[in-house]
């Protein structure tokens, strides 16, 4: 970042006049203890909103080159002497090094930034442990869930949310204000006991993909299972033929596009279920189900990872001759026509199925890369809400009815072939229609004039069995006995 950047706020002027609860930034020092990363990039952030920083360092000297130059970096006592409010960036391992400060850190605020190694690695949290050894002053926890890179680079490339606790609410309104001015969203969560829940939300990995990744790994292993039965153990036991050079290619290529259509429709199912659920009760003030609950709120990284397979199932697929294997058994096939002396092997269908096939599976992939750009926050930001819908809503169904063309162009006639059942078992895309046609159904059916305006009712408030009467005003401006009303 150049010095001229950090010399720019990132709120105006006109933002702060037109909220007189925050202090002018320019009025106002901040104190930070320690000199790590996360200190430095805190010290740019604070410099770069107007604050006046002073920095405290067991080692000022040689520190003082890695932050900005309007930051003053002195000792820690007389940083602390400077300022009313103090970040304390260091290690919770190491607060016992602050308790020397501990007279002149009476009445400060101490906003706490650290973070544990582990959930829940100790009894109490970082900020608890911190305010009981310095029980003169108040606590506040907060910017954990910042990392350095925000800090550095803005709110604009990063999560915006400060998530603030504390038992002081004066307190809690200064650090708010401080993270307002720094261009952040200060999120109160209450009390100091929540801090324990705070420090442990940098440390979860992915805890809205687990479940998700759970069905994806699932879905593969099933259809990967089915799929090394009928491509690989049937032809060895059938016609001791082996076929094992088939599993890292081909039999994987085969079960990606299974798991990335059944992901696709399951990012809809949920929706289907939701609305025969207000359908069937006539209200949509009833709490649906917690697994429907969760369910609907996954829908996004259901999506993304049906996205990730078909764009691994289109790279294999261009893989697909590039193989030895292939390159063998197109030779094979030249050498018995040329036995055969079959000079014409044209067949009009098998081209015009995989034209369309090759066709339709291009522009479903297509809809799905657009339906994963727009879940993006940053893009998804810049539509409102008629866009978003109409993209993800209306664009995502109609993928999900070009991927089932896809699939059906894929299998053709082949399911009323005796041969393509191996061990009994129809071929796997037959398997995977089964979800998506239901789906398709059932958005058939609810676009029924009679079901949809019902829905819709519904979703505008409308209850089964409860009635509003409106009764008109009389002419003379009294209210009439009820002769003309109207139930809704």
């Amino acid at each position: 970042m150049s010095r001229g950047d950090m010399a720019k706020p990132l709120l105006g002027h006109r933002s702060m006049e037109g909220d007189p609860s925050i202090t002018p930034a320019a009025s106002r020092t901040i104190g930070v203890l320690g000199s790590g990363d996360f200190a430095r990039s805190l010290a740019v952030r604070l410099v770069c909103s107007g604050f006046k920083v002073v920095v405290g360092s067991r080692n000022p000297k040689r520190k003082a080159g890695l932050f900005p130059s309007a930051a003053e970096v002195t000792f820690q006592a007389e940083a602390v002497k400077k300022t009313d409010v103090i970040f304390v960036a260091v290690f919770r391992e190491h607060y016992s090094t602050l308790c020397d400060l501990a007279d002149v850190l009476v009445g400060k605020i101490l906003v706490d930034v650290s973070n544990n190694t582990e959930i829940n690695h100790h009894k109490e949290s970082n900020a608890e442990y911190l305010a009981s050894l310095f029980p003169a002053c108040t606590v506040v926890k907060g910017f954990n869930v910042v990392s350095a890179w925000a800090l550095q680079s803005g709110a604009r490339d990063g999560n915006k949310q400060v998530l603030i606790c504390s038992n002081n609410q004066e307190a809690k309104r200064t650090v708010a204000e401080i993270a307002q001015v720094m261009g952040f969203t200060p999120v109160d969560m209450g009390c100091m006991s929540s801090a324990r829940e705070i420090e442990n939300i940098p440390l979860r990995l992915l805890p809205a993909w687990k479940i998700p990744i759970f069905l994806a790994l699932g879905l593969f292993l099933c259809f990967f299972t089915y799929n090394l039965i009928r491509q690989v153990i049937h032809p060895y036991i059938r016609e001791h033929k082996n076929k094992l050079y088939k599993i890292p290619i081909e039999v994987v290529n085969t079960t990606l596009p299974c798991v990335a259509y059944v992901m696709l429709s399951l990012v809809y199912l949920p929706g289907v279920l939701a609305a025969c659920s207000q359908l069937y009760y006539g209200t949509k003030y009833r709490r649906f189900p917690d697994w429907l609950d969760q369910w609907l709120q996954h829908r996004k990284q259901i999506g993304l990872l049906s996205f990730f397979c078909a764009a691994l199932h289109a790279m294999y697929s261009l893989c697909l001759p590039m193989r030895r294997s292939h390159r063998y058994q197109l030779i094979e096939t030249a050498v018995k026509q040329a036995v055969e002396k079959k000079m014409n092997i044209w067949v009009e269908e098998e081209v015009w199925r995989m034209e369309i096939y090759i066709s339709v599976g291009i522009i479903a992939l297509g809809l799905l890369s657009l339906l994963a750009i727009t879940s993006l926050p940053s893009i998804a930001n810049s539509l409102n809400w008629r866009e978003f819908s109409f993209i993800q809503s209306t664009l995502g169904f109609i993928a999900l009815v070009i991927s089932t063309l896809h699939t059906l162009t894929y299998g053709w006639s082949r399911a009323f072939d005796e041969n393509q059942y191996k061990f009994y078992l129809p071929p796997t895309y037959t398997l995977t229609l089964l979800v998506p046609c239901t789906v398709i159904l059932a958005k058939v059916i609810f676009s029924l004039p009679c079901i949809q305006q019902r829905l819709l009712r519904i979703r505008r408030g409308w209850e089964k069995g409860r009635y509003v009467k409106f009764v008109l005003p009389s002419a003379t401006g009294e209210y009439s006995s009820g002769e003309t009303s109207s139930n809704v």
